[in-house]
């Protein structure tokens, strides 16, 4: 049996350390007993494979999780075989081939885990994890605590290669993460999304935010109490009315899981497209919901730039929301806007029927203004003027939603809706006329304030209009939907 094959024997199993001894069974039923491996040979060892697996994966693309192993493992057997031969030729003692066999299967776990970072991962009571240099770690739960963290790599350097290699070999998309694109985004195994930062900063800088809740209704946030019955009845007309919504609100307030709920609301047997930069939404996950959702994913390409000077590979969230519209969809949703696939967006929801998605915005209606610079700045000649009427023209409703966080004071954290605002076409000075239909009562949860215009065809999608006679809403206060 070769080393190669003894290499196999590790399977990469999730949440295995490195520094865990084994046992492996040879050909003739014996027992071979694998020490800790020298961390130190493991670091050196898994450096060089990154870095050839590296350049091996930007000529050669290999998508499938298995093959990328299968390679993994041939150039880890190549650089221990190539180090060996160095130690014979410098007249050192070869290595006991258990302690080359036991680097192997170090180097394989370092190489398909996130190291110190798994078991971050794996624990399911973990919301964000904050990385600020190899040894500045702070953790956020789910009930609202952030506690620091130990180091999660020896070195920045090392948590940089890390990250490297995650990036060349995740997913379907190409990535990369150097000095000439010194940003990386992506997802994880588990959908989590990660975000990098180096070389522009002092020290490197990840983020990493989990999506715990995906299979999640109105009703749902009910009883979580991110919406009244009020607000829930009248999100779920508006879905099925047909209503373009577009869910407003700042980092973490929960944008991402309010439109999953109102796209869990759909029909079953509605076609439409989920288009994100990375996946969040997972709605293609879900097939006793959506078996006919068409998730679609963007591709930032290569540090090189082709002759139109944009990266080599890359597909925007433009040419996405262009592609979709040729797909015989009902819906599209953005997971987010926030450059020029703001036009085709409006595009969408001027010529379809009840498209989603979510921007990030003060409040709603700061959300029009928003709007109208990333139309302005998309690189098209349009006037402001022609921007509110495309919106005036796209946009049915803006609902926003909050984060109120006090734990730093040893309070409570709720996400809840504050506002619903209706767009009802051009007012005056050729701005969108809009209605509050819902407004932050006195504890800033939404509260019915006004009928909105379109209330006809929302009583006719279901909805029972003396709800909004709760002038104080009917509050739940649960939990977070997080």
């Amino acid at each position: 049996m070769s080393l190669d094959d003894l290499i196999r024997t590790d399977a990469a199993p999730r949440g295995a350390h490195a520094s865990d001894p084994a046992s492996t069974r040879l050909p003739n039923d014996a027992r071979l007993v694998i020490p800790a491996p020298d961390l130190a040979l493991v670091r050196e060892v898994r450096s060089a494979v990154a870095e050839r697996l590296a350049e091996r994966l930007k000529v050669q693309r290999v998508e499938a999780p298995g093959a990328r192993r299968e390679l993994a493992r041939a150039l880890v057997a190549t650089e221990l075989s190539e180090r060996g031969r160095d130690r014979l030729r410098r007249g050192s003692e070869p290595w006991p081939f258990e302690v080359e066999m036991a680097t192997g299967q170090a180097v394989m776990a370092a190489l398909f885990g996130l190291g110190r970072l798994q078991p971050l991962i794996d624990d399911q009571s973990v919301e964000n994890i904050e990385v600020d240099g190899h040894d500045r770690v702070w953790v956020s739960f789910d009930d609202g605590r952030i506690e620091p963290h130990p180091p999660v790599a020896d070195s920045d350097d090392e948590l940089i290669e890390i990250l490297q290699l995650l990036a060349a070999r995740t997913g379907t998309a190409e990535r990369s993460f150097s000095s000439a694109h010194p940003a990386l985004h992506l997802r994880l195994e588990d959908g989590s999304r990660l975000a990098a930062v180096a070389w522009t900063t002092p020290r490197v800088h990840i983020v990493i935010r989990r999506h715990r809740v995906r299979d999640i209704d109105l009703d749902d946030l009910v009883t979580l109490g991110t919406l009244d019955t009020v607000l829930a009845g009248f999100l779920r007309a508006a879905v099925l009315a047909g209503k373009n919504v577009i869910v407003t609100g700042l980092q973490n307030a929960g944008k991402t899981t309010l439109i999953r709920a109102l796209a869990n609301e759909f029909d079953p047997m509605e076609r439409f497209a989920t288009i994100e930069k990375e996946y969040e939404l997972y709605l293609h996950d879900l097939p006793h919901r959506h078996p006919r959702v068409v998730a679609m994913e963007g591709r930032e390409g290569s540090a090189e730039h082709d002759a139109s000077g944009r990266h080599a590979g890359e597909v925007s969230l433009s040419e996405l929301v262009t592609t979709a519209l040729r797909l015989n969809l009902r819906r599209i949703i953005v997971g987010e806007v926030r450059g020029p696939e703001v036009l085709p967006m409006l595009e969408a929801m001027s010529t379809g029927d009840g498209s989603l998605c979510t921007l990030h915005s003060r409040t709603a209606l700061h959300a029009v203004d928003r709007i109208v610079t990333l139309c302005l700045s998309a690189g098209v000649q349009m006037s402001d003027t022609f921007a509110y009427r495309l919106l005036a023209g796209s946009v049915d409703f803006l609902v926003h939603i909050e984060l109120d966080d006090h734990t730093s004071t040893g309070g409570s954290r709720h996400r809840f809706v504050t506002q619903v605002v209706e767009v009802n076409g051009l007012g005056e000075h050729n701005r969108p006329a809009t209605t509050m239909v819902f407004g932050p009562g006195s504890d800033g949860r939404a509260v019915p304030l006004h009928r909105p215009v379109c209330l006809g065809e929302l009583v006719r999608a279901g909805f029972d209009e003396t709800l909004l006679d709760h002038r104080a809403g009917t509050w739940v206060y649960g939990g977070d939907p997080r």
